[in-house]
């Protein structure tokens, strides 16, 4: 699995950067969720959101079908969520928040 995850990582690096405009503030995390999927998280400044996204969200359909795709031929399940910075401290607090809600705190 480490192998399609640096593939896939290395598109989608290689594809980020002929959209947007911003790369020193562009992030893309990763996440095994189990044996068979990959989650990837990118990051970027608002401004370059909406070129990530496309009209009607065709580039951002695109860029999805071709990494899934290419971890479907290894067997692997891959999704592509794009945020930008802002919406990202929203929802580290919201997770943030929830765990001081069910009684534990954040250090736990």
């Amino acid at each position: 699995m480490r192998e399609t995850t640096d593939k896939i990582k290395e598109f989608l690096q290689f594809i980020t950067l002929q959209f947007i405009q911003h790369p020193d503030q562009a992030q893309l995390r990763v996440a095994e969720v189990d044996e068979n999927h990959i989650s990837f998280r990118l990051i970027v400044a608002q401004s370059d959101v909406a070129m990530l996204i496309g009209r009607n969200g065709f580039t951002a359909s695109a860029i999805r079908n071709v990494m899934k795709a290419a971890a479907a031929k290894d067997g692997i399940q891959a999704s592509l969520q794009i945020h930008s910075h802002e919406e990202e401290r929203q929802r580290i607090a919201a997770i943030e928040a929830n765990e001081i809600i069910d009684g534990g705190s954040p250090e736990d």
